[in-house]
């Protein structure tokens, strides 16, 4: 895995202060055939799970508590082992007839959900949803506290995240192909148990039998950014059981793997185009004067003068192109980071790259003691389940690179080579690119954001356009995703779904 496989919230990165996301790979995930009879009785071999009672406990965190839920690790072989999965939720304070459960995921994929609703949704959505809604939260299989993949030390993982991602020659091709091979053989020592079993389809049969747990008759949801594709992934497994379903910066299911790492590129470069816009305008701008183009020009050859001269940082890792993108990447989430990405910028061009540093250090999860959360080990582990590699080897990457570099001048040549990371996975994908209609099921809202950078908004018009029962809410605005991030025409329309159950007019538009 790497930086430009990732999709992200960025209410998530307003929590956990790291927000980067880049080139995803995650697509559909098709039903098994057993999934395929999800609204017949539950099998015999699952009764036993969907029948289970959950201990409640205290966690530490006050007002919320915390389970464990338990999940056969295979569902085509439930008899044979469990996994354990990690479950937080808050109860509805009132005032007001509670409404059930709203489970929430932040993206990812390998996004923490109970981090989320921890630190965010629980305490940050709007109170009269959190007043009528217990709000829930469970760590999909692989991720954080629910039996997480591992795959590198964190000395291999600083050395995977400074490897030259746009190489000039075979040599350095080699060694790229060399890095994500490594990265593949540390997750199968690490994780060969679970590697198979942690895809898109495994995780949405797991809330449905969490809905069941908690005493919901329905699933009410919010997803953002790759939590949008579980949440459609669950109505199309499971159209009878769906509720009020919110898919806020939403992917397209439909597309390929080597699509979706291209059409991420160009939304990035339309979010850079923003971004730059904005800065040329101002005093301390350190891509000077003149159009976004231009400065986007001065980016590129910063980058390549990173590639040959790496910057100091204090540290023992100097700043080499590729953490100096990661770290421009992240700042495109949300435009709060633009002042801080100028003066990240600022610094680096004078010959210091510590603030760079840290904002790729926020992207990865590195802590301070250089240990990594497990976010990029499950983002790679989910997303080469879900779909087959966009390339099969160097060659083909070499081919595509003039379609990548169209969308982003910027970013378009790293994005091509990292698309290569599942390339050499152990665990062969599971998924194929679908249309998701979900027939059958309740009314579903489609949130997309006009100049998001990680999902972009046409993805948010195909899968409105794919969803039976879907309607379509657009905000006009950058960054990543759209509900609580200061549109009360957004916040309004979908709390109104979530308390009422009336979905916003079909092609809404907020900004």
């Amino acid at each position: 895995m790497d930086t430009r496989h990732l999709i992200r919230t960025s209410a998530t990165a307003l929590v956990t202060a790291g927000l980067l996301v880049s080139g995803c790979s995650s697509g559909g995930s098709s039903p098994s055939a057993s999934a395929s009879a999800s609204q017949k009785a539950v099998p015999a071999a699952l009764k036993p799970y969907y029948a289970q009672k959950l201990s409640w406990r205290e966690c530490g965190v006050p007002g919320f508590q915390c389970a464990t839920m338990k999940a056969p690790l295979d569902y085509e072989k439930p008899e044979k082992s469990d996994i354990e999965l990690a479950v937080s939720r808050k109860k509805a304070t009132g005032p007001g007839k509670r409404l059930g459960s709203l489970l929430v995921n932040p993206g990812g994929p390998g996004g923490s959900a109970i981090g989320y609703v921890q630190a965010y949704a629980a305490v940050g959505y709007p109170a009269p949803v959190r007043a009528r809604y217990d709000m829930v939260a469970v760590d999909p299989r692989g991720v954080a506290r629910s039996e997480p993949v591992e795959c590198l030390t964190g000395k291999e993982m600083d050395a995977y995240t400074q490897v030259d991602q746009t190489p000039d020659d075979q040599g350095e091709t080699g060694k790229l192909v060399t890095s994500f091979k490594n990265f593949a053989a540390g997750c199968e020592k690490r994780s060969a148990e679970i590697l198979p079993h942690v895809s898109t389809v495994d995780s949405a049969r797991d809330m449905d039998i969490l809905r069941e747990v908690l005493g919901d008759e329905k699933l009410n949801y919010v997803g953002a950014s790759y939590g949008t594709f579980l949440g459609a992934t669950y109505a199309e497994l499971f159209p009878g059981r769906s509720g009020r379903l919110v898919l806020d910066g939403a992917m397209d299911p439909s597309l390929s793997a080597r699509d979706l790492n291209r059409d991420q590129t160009a939304g990035f470069e339309t979010a850079f185009q923003s971004f730059a816009a904005d800065c040329v305008k101002r005093e301390d701008c350190p891509l000077g004067t003149g159009t976004p183009d231009e400065a986007g020009k001065r980016l590129k050859g910063f980058f390549d003068e990173l590639d040959a001269r790496p910057v100091p940082t204090g540290e023992s890792r100097p700043l080499a192109e590729s953490l100096a993108t990661t770290g421009v990447i992240a700042a495109m989430y949300d435009e709060s980071g633009w002042p801080q990405l100028r003066e990240s910028l600022t610094r680096a061009m004078g010959g210091d790259g510590a603030g760079l540093l840290a904002l790729a250090d926020t992207y990865y999860e590195r802590s301070e003691d250089g240990s990594y959360a497990n976010l990029m080990y499950a983002n790679a582990a989910v997303n080469c389940l879900d779909l087959p590699p966009a390339f099969t080897g160097p060659d083909q990457v070499r081919t595509a690179l003039p379609s990548f570099e169209k969308a982003s001048q910027v970013f378009g040549e790293g994005f091509a080579w990292t698309s290569l990371n599942c390339t050499y996975w152990p665990a062969g994908p599971t998924g194929t690119p679908h249309r998701i209609e979900a027939k059958g099921a309740a009314p579903i809202v489609v949130v997309g954001t006009t100049r998001d950078p990680a999902t972009p908004y046409k993805w948010a018009k195909s899968l409105a356009g794919q969803l039976d029962s879907a309607t379509l809410l657009t905000y006009d605005g950058d960054g990543h995703t759209a509900y609580g991030r200061g549109s009360d025409c957004i916040d309004t329309a979908i709390n109104t779904y979530l308390l009422e159950g009336t979905p916003p007019e079909n092609a809404k538009k907020c900004s």
